[in-house]
């Protein structure tokens, strides 16, 4: 999908207009989704999230795909939060992303790089396992992934977030304004994702709106003018699934290679 043509969302209903006072003192537009996106919070929610995970792998790396039928371990770590968008029409998954902090733990990235020391001592976020459904609505839906994990980001007071991303999922993420963080574009081959070559990348999140206005950024309305209540990535004090222990059956060790991204499949 290319960002640049992704200003116009299908089927969302703006309805409504107030003032908000944001920075620039325009109006707000409150729109309707025709899908929900919250954070997972029981067994059942996460077995939708890895249904859908599960289904975008597959159409890519069908083999790899096989390992993540069942939730990994990491959905149940302390920093890690796991997204889930469901129709609001009957409740069907649509789309997921799972979102790592390094508050407790490097980065999953960390275990194939070292970051450069402008990044070292920084509180980052990592997406991962980023999926969506196939045709349009699922563009939409990816789109929308996306706005949700920039807000996770601002309310937990993160500096960056962090990326991997394989040819050509990078180019996408230059739409949305992410840099080299080693100052190329090379692509590197990462361990943890079985030598494939990815382009590691980072979006500053305290400059962001900034960047996106002065580049008039086509999703800069629907990410920083337009409320979407249907997107609530809840409080920094939610419960994390890691709760989910002591009820839930063990999830699987993954096996084969452990790719990390596929971020926009």
């Amino acid at each position: 999908m290319d960002l640049s043509q992704a200003n116009v969302i299908p089927h969302a209903n703006a309805v409504e207009i107030r003032p908000l006072g944001d920075a620039q003192g325009a109006n707000r537009i409150v729109e309707s989704l025709p899908f929900t996106i919250r954070r997972v919070q029981n067994q059942d929610e996460l077995l939708k999230a890895v249904h859908i995970r599960h289904a975008a792998y597959a159409r890519h790396l069908p083999e790899f795909a096989r390992s993540l039928a069942l939730p990994e371990e990491a959905d149940y770590e302390s920093d890690t939060i796991v997204l889930l968008a469901e129709s609001k029409l009957d409740g069907t998954p649509l789309g997921t992303a799972r979102i790592r902090t390094n508050i407790h733990h490097p980065l999953h990235i960390e275990e194939s790089v070292v970051l450069p020391q402008w990044l070292q001592g920084r509180s980052l976020g990592e997406v991962e396992r980023l999926g969506v459904s196939q045709g349009r609505i699922g563009h939409v839906v990816k789109v929308a992934l996306v706005k949700a994990f920039f807000e996770y980001f601002e309310k937990n007071g993160l500096e960056y977030a962090v990326i991997s991303g394989r040819a050509p999922v990078d180019r996408q993420y230059e739409q949305l304004m992410f840099t080299d963080v080693f100052g190329t574009s090379d692509m590197l081959p990462l361990r943890h994702i079985g030598n494939i070559p990815h382009r590691i990348m980072a979006f500053e999140i305290a400059t962001g709106e900034a960047r996106w206005r002065a580049a008039e950024h086509p999703l800069l309305k629907f990410f920083r003018h337009t409320d979407h209540p249907d997107i609530d990535v809840g409080s920094t004090n939610a419960p994390c699934m890691n709760v989910l222990r002591a009820s839930s059956p063990a999830p699987a060790a993954s096996t084969g290679v452990a790719v990390r991204e596929l971020a926009f499949a």
